[in-house]
């Protein structure tokens, strides 16, 4: 993806990423002259497997981004999902490492980056600034050992109702997400016949209505009884390691 970055002019005013909210006014002044503000679109590729690490992306507001793992038989299947609880590239590396995922936006919406040698440099000054990273790095380990459990022993109808969650507490809509089959079946690590089958039961059953490229949740209620518990262990973590960080309806109205 060819980016065209524009520095952020006021470093007074944060973007809508709670990781960045959650530094203290010293370290976030430490990067703040260096972050630049893009915007990003649906399946805009951040990096693919082997790419060097030079950017740290944080997804701002209703952006969402996911690590994508191909396996033998072509597909591609997701693994976690990111958006303004957090940042993909670099987190714990000094970067110019290769990635090992492909990572791809999902959401398209504003993003902030920052190169990673400018992160290091931070990270060198203040022990602080250093703590927040490596302990949300823990939170994102997390998130990979749950989706692994997930994967293993949930069903897809729990899995589906799972992402479906976890795509609405990152965006700002609390009643539907920009997602289409064929990205739900990506999310699950399905065929796209077998993710319809799976919408048109939940839809049978008033859970879920579907527009054009999006899916609208009629009975939020029902739809998390449907789902596994991944979500909440998850979440339960990020607020012992990071309080406030993960997106959740409070923080989303305040």
């Amino acid at each position: 993806m060819t980016t065209r970055y524009r520095p952020v002019l006021d470093v007074s005013a944060r973007p809508y990423n709670n990781l960045l909210r959650r530094l203290n006014d010293d370290d976030y002044a430490l990067i703040a002259p260096h972050l630049m503000r893009d915007e990003a679109n649906a399946n805009d590729l951040l990096y693919n497997p082997g790419d060097d690490v030079r950017m740290v992306h944080f997804p701002c507001g209703p952006s969402l981004v996911s690590h994508l793992v191909s396996i033998e038989d072509g597909r591609d299947v997701e693994t976690i999902l990111v958006g303004r609880e957090g940042a993909v590239g670099g987190i714990v590396s000094e970067g110019y490492l290769p990635a090992y995922t492909r990572i791809v936006v999902k959401f398209g919406g504003p993003f902030v980056r920052l190169h990673v040698s400018k992160l290091e440099a931070a990270k060198m000054n203040s022990k602080t600034l250093r703590n927040v990273f490596a302990r949300y790095a823990d939170c994102m380990l997390s998130q990979i050992f749950q989706s692994t459990a997930c994967n293993a022993t949930h069903s897809i109808e729990q899995r589906t109702a799972k992402w479906i969650i976890a795509a609405m507490e990152r965006t700002d809509d609390l009643e539907a997400v920009p997602l289409t089959h064929e990205q739900l079946a990506t999310l699950l690590g399905v065929g796209r016949s077998y993710a319809s089958r799976v919408i048109q039961a939940f839809r049978a059953d008033e859970v879920l209505d579907t527009r054009r490229g999006w899916i609208v949740v009629r009975n939020r209620d029902a739809l998390k009884i449907r789902s596994c518990l991944c979500n909440e262990a998850v979440k339960t973590h990020f607020e012992e390691v990071l309080r406030g960080v993960y997106p959740t309806e409070e923080t989303q109205t305040s």
